[in-house]
């Protein structure tokens, strides 16, 4: 394949539609957490678009749920900015038709620019190396490829998903082939992959020309393909898509990875070492952030008495804890979550089980958070 780096053929897309179910109860449905600032002054999404500006492609293609419009543009006006287009999912139907709504929408200017995809959620803690991965890709993308990001494992990770590499592309480690993909292995397989080599975590971030993703979803997946060209028809206004809501409600739910990276002969993976992370719970959001001398990180007003590697976050009031060890404790003012470490994953079951039982707190906020208001008034 052809080599080269140039990015200013890129459009990025910026998926902000996700749930953030595993971070609550800081975040809910109506408040996920690339809305939330985790990791600094700017939330997630705008971290996120700041690291895709600084490449020097295109303004960005925002794809989110309808009810979280008012505050993407206010977050996307408050760091400077405007996105080529917005598109409003009336409902959740996952990846690959998000992707494909972002790529109908790019495909209707008459163009057809690589597509850099990454989620709004994600942590990228070297952005030069960020920046070099995606110059290594283009090239493949260019070429008809869908280049997933690959990153190497540090440990036996069972909240991610893993590539296999086959034969390399470029001779030099640029690229390689598709072997195989595993979703969120048990520990023990986790453990083989990592003594295996080969195998790399599935980022979630791909790179693909337009015209090529919306080829292999009619191939693989017709069905998607229709019902999101259905939904998508003449409904702009503005920079602004809205979607037909019951043609796209009918769209089957499904992400890139089952309904076109495990059936397509395109798929190439390019390795990145960026300190990337999906901060996919607390454990995870705990491993990238600054511990004290007992491995304990947190936020708030806490106070740790003997005790150690555990996450603290405080959101209203003091929260204090006294000998324990591997717990996580978020406090927010009508919630309050303690679980080991060990169990991050399993907050998702936890909220799934308060909307079966009809509580609001897994969709919104019951009180304020420090500084918000209610009334008129400051909270």
């Amino acid at each position: 394949m052809a080599t080269g780096t140039a990015t200013n053929t890129i459009l990025p897309v910026v998926l902000a539609g996700g749930a953030g179910t595993r971070l609550w109860p800081l975040s809910r449905e109506l408040e996920p957490k690339q809305f939330h600032r985790l990791l600094g002054e700017e939330t997630l999404l705008q971290q996120t678009l700041g690291r895709l500006a600084r490449l020097g492609g295109r303004p960005p293609v925002v794809v989110c749920n309808d009810e979280h419009r008012a505050i993407v543009a206010d977050q996307c006006r408050d760091c400077g900015i405007e996105p080529d287009a917005m598109v409003l999912e009336p409902v959740s139907r996952n990846t690959a038709p998000a992707v494909a709504l972002a790529a109908l929408n790019a495909g209707a200017r008459g163009d057809d620019p690589v597509l850099l995809v990454t989620p709004a959620d994600h942590h990228i803690g070297d952005e030069p190396a960020f920046a070099a991965a995606v110059g290594r890709a283009v090239p493949f993308a260019r070429d008809g490829g869908i280049v997933v990001f690959g990153i190497p494992p540090t440990h036996p990770a069972t909240g991610y998903g893993y590539i296999k590499t086959g034969p390399g592309l470029a001779g030099d480690g640029r690229g390689a082939t598709v072997a195989a993909f595993s979703e969120k292995p048990t520990r023990t397989r986790a453990e083989h992959y990592l003594a295996e080599g080969g195998w790399y975590w599935n980022s979630g971030m791909f790179l693909v020309r337009t015209s090529v993703y919306l080829d292999e979803l009619k191939a693989h997946r017709p069905d998607i393909h229709q019902a999101c060209v259905r939904a998508g028809t003449n409904r702009r206004a503005g920079t602004q898509w809205h979607l037909a809501g019951n043609t796209f409600e009918q769209c089957p739910g499904e992400s890139i990875d089952r309904a076109i990276m495990e059936k397509t002969r395109k798929g190439v993976v390019v390795p990145a070492d960026m300190g990337w992370s999906d901060i996919g719970d607390w454990t995870s959001l705990a491993e990238v952030l600054a511990k004290d001398d007992h491995g304990n990180t947190g936020d708030g007003d806490v106070v740790a008495i003997d005790s150690s590697d555990c996450h603290l976050s405080a959101q209203g009031r003091l929260v204090a804890v006294i000998g324990i060890d591997g717990l996580v404790v978020v406090e927010t003012p009508d919630a309050v979550l303690v679980m080991p470490k060990n169990r991050s994953q399993d907050t998702a079951a936890l909220v799934a089980q308060l909307r079966q039982m009809g509580r609001s707190e897994y969709r919104e906020h019951k009180a304020p958070r420090p500084g918000e208001s209610v009334d008129g008034l400051e909270g």
